[in-house]
């Protein structure tokens, strides 16, 4: 987190250039792209002090096609091939659904037992095709879990702790005999 209470967070990365404007075709790593990629919204480049301004932006399926102010030539879009976009915003912000969860969220919470214990860490939430997974740190090593209420019934934000679900082998090595 930022000293100002603000968080940067990734909300896409430029996969290539779209015709000879500086219009980007940018795959999404946001939720709320009609959000992060609004027009006038600032946007910064990960991996260089490079600020954005959003001048267009349509959503294409699980893309964004987006141009912004002062880049206005295909040999500008081109240079920005490979940058992560990121987006400054409030850290104590959460979705408006109350099971819908940020990741920023959910990474370094304690992952709980039913009884309470602690079993590991989040250490990253992956995306997936199908569903989300919790990469957890355990003893026994990383563990993914299935981000689903079966098997992640409780989430507690305030605490910094989720319960998953008591099954055997999800969170250590099964007892063999």
């Amino acid at each position: 987190m930022v000293s100002d209470g603000t968080v940067e967070v990734v909300v896409g990365k430029v996969v290539k250039a779209l015709g000879v404007h500086g219009t980007v075709v940018v795959e999404l790593h946001t939720d709320e792209p009609a959000l992060r990629f609004a027009v006038g919204t600032i946007l910064t480049v990960e991996e260089a002090p490079i600020r954005l301004r959003v001048r267009t932006a349509e959503r294409q399926g699980k893309r964004m096609l987006a141009s912004f102010q002062g880049l206005t030539t295909r040999n500008q879009a081109e240079a920005l091939i490979g940058a992560t976009l990121m987006a400054t915003v409030a850290g104590d912000v959460t979705p408006e659904d109350d099971s819908e969860f940020y990741d920023r969220h959910l990474v370094g919470m304690a992952v709980c037992k039913p009884d309470g214990t602690v079993a590991g860490t989040v250490e990253e939430v992956v995306h997936g095709p199908a569903q989300d997974l919790l990469a957890v740190a355990t003893a026994a090593g990383q563990r993914l879990v299935p981000f689903v209420d079966e098997l992640v019934p409780s989430i507690d934000l305030e605490a910094g702790r989720l319960t998953v679900a008591d099954i055997p082998g999800l969170l250590e090595d099964e007892n063999r005999t």
